[in-house]
Order: structure tokens, then sequence, then C-alpha cells
């Protein structure tokens, strides 16, 4: 007689527990304050939805379209909007924490004042975005489009924008210390009054033909 005993069915995993939306089109829903917790969206449409002030957290938006969303005042903290498009949205005093924006681009959208800390933004489209005052610290932007972009009084604290498309962007008076600059060609750039380490000076002045001895 055997002793085995059967095997009990194993626990859900906390991936297999999330709530997941496919292929949903949301229309003027009002999410005003709501509180969004571990869960999915997959090429959802969100149209004229109000997200004022609402807080997102481990949530996951994938290939999502939001047109002329409001996220005004709204957190996000360790959620990914992967990869989605935003149009005509508002993000005042928005603040993304942690979160994933890969692939992301942004259209005639609303950015002022943005706040960004840590996550992952590469191959983000912002081009032409009006991003005055901005604050990034410790956000990796790397290949973003930031074409014509106004940057003009924004941070970019220890944030890597290697090989970022950063063609006649506006930098002046931004505080550009500890980024990465080795995308930055000062002729096709606006750099007036930034602000830039001694060794960031050196980047530049290298990527300009210049010689730097000591």
């Amino acid at each position: 007689m055997s002793d085995a005993q059967p095997e009990s069915p194993s626990e859900p995993t906390a991936e297999s527990r999330r709530e997941t939306t496919e292929d949903t089109v949301f229309q003027r829903e009002d999410w005003y304050a709501e509180e969004l917790t571990g869960r999915t969206f997959v090429r959802c449409q969100f149209h004229e939805v109000d997200l004022t002030e609402a807080a997102t957290r481990g949530v996951v938006f994938t290939d999502c379209v939001f047109g002329n969303v409001r996220f005004n005042s709204s957190r996000h903290t360790d959620s990914a909007f992967t990869g989605c498009t935003f149009k005509r949205c508002n993000l005042f005093d928005a603040e993304f924490v942690g979160c994933k924006l890969v692939g992301s681009v942004f259209t005639e959208c609303s950015l002022r004042p943005l706040r960004v800390t840590g996550g992952d933004w590469s191959f983000a489209g912002l081009p032409g975005a009006d991003l005055r005052g901005a604050r990034f610290h410790q956000v990796r932007l790397r290949e973003a489009d930031l074409t014509a972009a106004n940057c003009v009084d924004t941070v970019f604290a220890d944030v890597d924008l290697s090989a970022a498309q950063v063609h006649s962007a506006k930098f002046g008076r931004a505080d550009l210390r500890g980024s990465d600059l080795s995308a930055f060609d000062p002729f096709n750039v606006e750099l007036t009054e930034a602000i830039i380490s001694p060794e960031q000076a050196t980047v530049l002045m290298t990527s300009m033909g210049l010689r730097v001895r000591a």
C-alpha cells in the first residue's frame, strides 16, 4: 500500500491572479481618484477618460491608446505603459515613479510640470514636446526621441540619454548634471546657460572636435 499523498493544487501566483482586460474600449468614463492595483490592460483604448488624481501601482498597459485622457495630478508607481500611444492627453502635475514607458509615444500632450523618478523610458517618442520645468531623476531615456523638444529649465539628473535623438532640442538653463550627453551635438542643440559638470564639458568639447589637455 502506497503512502504517497495526492499532490495538492499549487497556489496561484500573483501574476495568475492579475485581472486582465483585452481589446476593450473605455469611452468618457469617470475614474477620478481611482486606485488601480495589479491590473493588466492589453490593446485597450481609453478615450476622454478622467484619471485626475488617480493612482496606479503595479498596473500594466500594453499597446494601449490614450486619447484626450486627463492624467492631471495622477500618481503612477511601478506601473508599465509599454508601446502605448498618448494623444492630446493632459499630464499636468503627473508623477511616475519606477515606471516603464518603453516605446510609448506622446503627441500633442500637455506635459507640464511632469515628474519622473527612476524607471525606463527608452525609445519613448517625445518629438516637439513642451517639457519646460519637468524633472527627470535617474531615468533611462536611451534612444528616446526628443527631436525639437523644449527642455528649457528642465532637470535631467543622472539620466541615461545615450543615443537619444536631440536634434534641434532646447536645453537652455537645464540642469544636466550626471547625465549621459554623448548624443549631444552642441552645434545642433541649444545649451545656453545649461548646468553641466566638468566631465560633461569635456564630452561636449570632444564632440566638437576639440582636444582637451591638462
